[in-house]
């Protein structure tokens, strides 16, 4: 079989750079972002391939990857690619770091549609993909799922990135889930606001706040203004889109711990969903809010913070739930 242009097949991609790689920022509007932003903006979390086969035993993908250098402790990472239906994962293969490879993956009888989660760590870039013994169709076209927020959307701790909590919900409503999870900022940037409200979008979801306790801290009365005005920036180009604000995860270490300007965890939940709540109030009925500092036990967090597969699906079947009515 003839090798096949990836473009048609991949899914989850939000804007593209210069070289064709897929972003998770505007490319021409970097300069607006905080660096660390901008930095985890350059991987490629979620993309994924989604086609339906016909006849096709397996799919073969080349693919190009950035390989740390020796003496860097992910070096020895192999890459790990699986493919899933929506209801469970059919396959799995792992090879080893190399800088561009091709990878064989076998499918199970039937037409699928099938998706294929490269890895994340590694910037992999799709180059071809096909079938072996039938061939290869993209599959048909999803409801667009944008969902921001911070490390645990970005899928930390989760096994697999086909376990993280959005990748999760999304398979369980039929969606195209748009991973715009930056690990370590998702302070409620307007800036990300802005980028959100540029993007097409048939759903929402937000799900920052959790940083705002640390590294740089926001007190309660200014995340209340900046869920505001998040919000209203948002609204800009999505004024009737449904929208979930999912507030902070439990954070055991923070919930009643003071951070540099004085607010607690908790302090900061309240706050943010006192905002969603006022704009409810006036008149925003596309808007709902999801407590989320009841969700998760200590048992579902992977190391005080950030879930474990449990708790990655426990969001997911939360946030699911939450969003069904409104599709």
């Amino acid at each position: 079989m003839n090798w096949l242009d990836p473009e048609p097949f991949l899914r989850g991609v939000a804007w593209r750079g210069t070289s064709g790689r897929p972003l998770r920022a505007d490319p021409a509007q970097l300069g607006r972002l905080p660096l660390d932003v901008v930095e985890r903006a350059a991987l490629p979390v979620g993309v994924r391939l989604e086609f339906t086969a016909e006849g096709a035993s397996a799919v073969e993908i080349r693919y190009r990857a950035e390989v740390p250098e020796p003496s860097q402790p992910l070096a020895p990472l192999a890459h790990t690619f699986s493919v899933w239906t929506s209801e469970r994962q059919v396959a799995e293969t792992t090879v080893p770091p190399a800088g561009e490879a091709l990878v064989r993956l076998q499918l199970r009888p039937g037409t699928g549609p099938f998706t294929v989660h490269p890895p994340q760590a590694v910037a992999s870039r799709i180059l071809a993909l096909r079938g072996i013994g039938g061939a290869l169709r993209p599959a048909p076209a999803q409801p667009r799922w944008l969902v921001h927020g911070d490390s645990i959307t970005e899928g930390w701790w989760s096994t697999r990135p086909a376990h993280a909590w959005p990748a999760v919900a999304g398979r369980a409503l039929g969606l195209d889930t748009v991973n715009l999870g930056y690990a370590g900022s998702a302070r409620g940037e307007l800036a990300t606001a802005g980028q959100l409200a540029s993007l097409p979008a048939d759903v929402l979801t937000l799900a920052f706040g959790t940083n705002c306790w640390s590294d740089v801290p926001s007190s309660a009365p200014l995340l209340y203004e900046t869920t505001r005005a998040f919000l209203a920036l948002v609204r800009r180009g999505h004024p009737r889109t449904p929208l979930l604000l999912l507030s902070p995860l439990p954070h055991p270490a923070a919930e009643h711990t003071p951070n540099a300007l004085g607010a607690t965890l908790s302090a900061l939940r309240a706050a943010m969903e006192s905002a969603a709540r006022d704009r409810v109030a006036g008149g925003d009925n596309h808007l709902h809010v999801f407590p989320g500092g009841d969700l998760l036990t200590p048992e579902d967090l992977a190391d005080g913070l950030h879930p474990n597969d449990e708790g990655h699906r426990k969001i997911a079947a939360a946030v699911a739930k939450a969003l069904a009515p409104h599709l």
